[in-house]
């Protein structure tokens, strides 16, 4: 495939804002590790236990909802999110990289990573669904939501930012969704690809992609809902984003603990309040 390439858009694309802050009250979680709080020289308690979390790049805003509840309710864990494409993260997890938990966008990656040692077999927990939208910028004139992935083909887009599909989820759910559509063909040479889907989403928010195909729990975040329009692509068009956590073997016994305890938080009422809320389809509690 011949795709476009933006160089340097990293810097560019690092927008005022673009994280998303935990809104209302904390709400009960599952019981967490004990930890024994110390304070700091001004009587603040600090953090004994942490959890670092790998979180694909479409969970961004809910994470951080996630996180900010559970460590409202939890003061002595830190949890320690970082965003990234799941592809990308299978293989510095693999070659090392210190996680203690991995939120993948494919629950296959996680599953893999177990077949590899570095998690306990048969522990990858499914806890949401993905979908994708079309996604263009609010100043944008296409009717997305009538025309939906054929809006990609008009004259007038230059430029259709989605995930890089070698490695990123969300980028072959794109891919493959464009195929059953019939658009691909015509589309292809417009592609410019985002290390991940946040990525793209920036992108197109910022202007240098016309519109795109970003994850819809992007899509619906505060910061972005009122900076676009978007149009749900039909989910049996593209193989589904079942999405996987597992907590990895790295994990100190406290860490592991203190993992198994946010992953509990997320897949409890609380947690499944906040990916609903997000756009993500639920499997079975």
């Amino acid at each position: 495939m011949k795709f476009r390439s933006i160089a340097a858009l990293c810097a560019v694309l690092i927008l005022a804002g673009f994280a998303a802050g935990a809104s209302g009250s904390p709400s009960s979680s599952p019981a967490a590790p004990t930890a024994t709080s110390s304070s700091s020289p001004g009587g603040t308690a600090s953090a004994t236990a942490r959890v670092r979390i790998a979180a694909a790049s479409d969970l961004r805003f809910a994470m951080d909802e996630l996180v900010a509840k559970w460590s409202s309710a939890n003061p002595s864990i830190e949890a320690e999110p970082t965003y990234g494409s799941s592809g990308t993260f299978l293989a510095q997890i693999s070659e090392g990289a210190p996680f203690d938990i991995f939120f993948s966008a494919d629950a296959e990656y996680p599953r893999e990573l177990e077949k590899a040692g570095l998690a306990t077999a048969g522990t990858t927990r499914l806890y949401a669904v993905g979908r994708i939208v079309v996604w263009v910028p609010v100043s944008s004139t296409l009717d997305v939501a009538s025309r939906g992935l054929e809006a990609l083909t008009d004259a007038s887009v230059h430029r259709v930012a989605i995930a890089n599909p070698e490695h990123a989820p969300y980028g072959k759910a794109a891919v493959a969704a464009m195929k059953s559509a019939g658009v691909y063909e015509a589309v292809e040479a417009k592609l410019v690809l985002g290390e991940n889907v946040s990525q793209a989403a920036q992108f197109i928010e910022s202007g240098n992609a016309d519109a795109g195909v970003i994850a819809l729990s992007l899509a619906v975040a505060p910061t972005l809902t009122d900076k676009g329009r978007y149009a749900i692509v039909p989910i049996e068009s593209y193989p589904p984003l079942e999405q996987g956590a597992v907590v990895l073997d790295a994990a100190s016994d406290a860490e592991a603990d203190a993992a198994r305890a946010f992953l509990d938080f997320v897949l409890g009422p609380d947690g499944r309040a906040v990916l609903d809320r997000y756009g993500f389809l639920l499997p079975p509690s």
